[in-house]
């Protein structure tokens, strides 16, 4: 089945298998690039959506997996977290730090490790679901299983 995958979600699913986590990826048959067309396209609230957001902090990339119910407040992150600054990353550094598309970055895959935080208002929901790494690719997962997938600092983001 993830013979048919694009080459970058067949790198999202074998990292989900080696994590032991059941969800597979679906593909959508129209993209998905934002939180509002991913939960329209799965029938679901659009805060069941975990955004995949790449941000540049420190120098270096910081990933926010976030909820698609609200906006990122980059300042009172920055001071959460003791970072100088948080500034959403170029389109070029997102493809550079993950090997995705912006509207399709997944939360796992990338090349190496990336610094992340969980939203934790993801919580609430009992499944939610994650860009698989294009726009047209998503896949369910839990709240537990995304923060031990991405080893994320769980913090609120909004």
């Amino acid at each position: 089945m993830t013979d048919a995958l694009p080459a970058r979600s067949r790198l999202v699913a074998a990292a989900l298998e080696e994590a032991g986590i059941a969800g597979r990826i679906v593909v959508l048959p129209d993209a998905a690039s934002t939180a509002a067309l991913a939960a329209a396209a799965l029938g679901v609230e659009v805060g069941a959506i975990a955004n995949s957001l790449v941000f540049w902090s420190d120098d270096e990339p910081l990933l926010v997996m976030t909820s698609g119910a609200h906006r990122v407040d980059t300042a009172a992150l920055a001071e959460r977290l003791g970072r100088g600054g948080i500034r959403r990353a170029t389109p070029e550094q997102v493809l550079a730090a993950t090997g995705q598309p912006i509207g399709g970055v997944a939360p796992t895959g990338h090349p190496a490790p990336l610094t992340t935080v969980v939203d934790e208002d993801l919580a609430a929901f009992p499944e939610i679901w994650a860009a698989g790494g294009t726009p047209h690719t998503v896949f369910p997962l839990t709240f537990d299983e995304l923060a031990r997938l991405t080893g994320g600092t769980v913090t609120r983001v909004a």
